[in-house]
């Protein structure tokens, strides 16, 4: 923008630069940063600031993802470790009635009385195994692979062991105590569905290891952006009253020149 001052008798007096154009463009882009906080707005801005920042994004984002991921992941492990807890409780109780019917004082009825027992438990261990389920996926039944769980930026993770503890696997169908049996079947079984549980709190300690370590760094790389892409507020506005107050002077200071300029245009003009 340009001052311009004209005598009546035709001398001019011009004065240039009074508002630059790049100053304006800089003024508007700074009150837009201001207003969304963010020191990066556009590539021009800042465009090695800008690829580093959204390559933090995407981590930071990915490590959420896979934040949630393992919490999906907690509740199976939990779902196992509850379902599992039942069946060993069911076995120590069939072990129970087990020495219990191996005593000769017992006879056949007293026999079957305990049977009928162990059959309502035995019952209650194939319900478990076939009807534990997450998301309609069974879990114990042998049907599924096992779990992958999701858990890192870049889609890779832990696994899940599913486990196979139905009354065939654990060899127990048909187990009967009215006739000849072997408890040390009845200890097999919970000696494989101790091992399963062992895996999985093994599997549930490690999500909540890898969660923790999702959350961490995860809050580590949003502060790593965020001091590269926001803006620091106070600063900006305390620089722009700054600029603000230099541009009035320089403006005073040129209200002034033009005034004297005029001053002495009026001098010749009456001589």
């Amino acid at each position: 923008m340009q001052a311009t001052i004209r005598h009546r008798k035709g001398v001019f007096v011009r004065i240039s630069n009074v508002q630059s154009a790049p100053y304006a463009q800089r003024v508007n882009s700074m009150y837009g940063k201001i207003a969304s906080g963010k020191r990066i707005r556009t590539a021009s801005d800042d465009a090695a600031g800008l690829a580093i920042a959204n390559l933090l994004k995407r981590n930071s984002k990915g490590l959420d993802v896979g934040a949630s991921n393992i919490q999906d992941g907690i509740g199976v492990a939990n779902i196992q470790d509850g379902a599992l807890g039942t069946m060993q409780d069911s076995l120590q109780r069939i072990r129970e009635l087990s020495v219990k019917a191996s005593n000769g004082m017992y006879g056949d009825s007293e026999k079957q009385m305990i049977q009928a027992e162990v059959d309502q438990l035995l019952s209650d261990i194939q319900d478990t195994a076939v009807g534990t389920q997450y998301n309609e996926m069974k879990l114990f039944d042998g049907s599924m692979a096992d779990m992958d769980i999701a858990a890192s930026a870049d889609g890779k993770g832990l696994k899940i062991n599913m486990e196979n503890v139905t009354l065939k696997s654990l060899g127990l169908e048909g187990y009967n105590v009215t006739g000849k049996f072997d408890i040390g079947v009845i200890d097999a079984a919970m000696e494989k569905i101790s091992t399963a549980r062992s895996r999985t709190g093994a599997s549930t300690n490690a999500l909540e290891h890898a969660y923790n370590y999702n959350k961490g760094t995860s809050l580590d790389l949003v502060a790593s952006r965020s001091r590269i892409e926001d803006l620091d507020v106070p600063k900006a506005v305390s620089e722009e009253k700054k600029n603000k107050l230099l541009q009035d002077y320089r403006m005073g200071m040129i209200r002034r020149k033009m005034q004297d300029g005029s001053g002495v245009l009026r001098l010749f003009g009456g001589m």
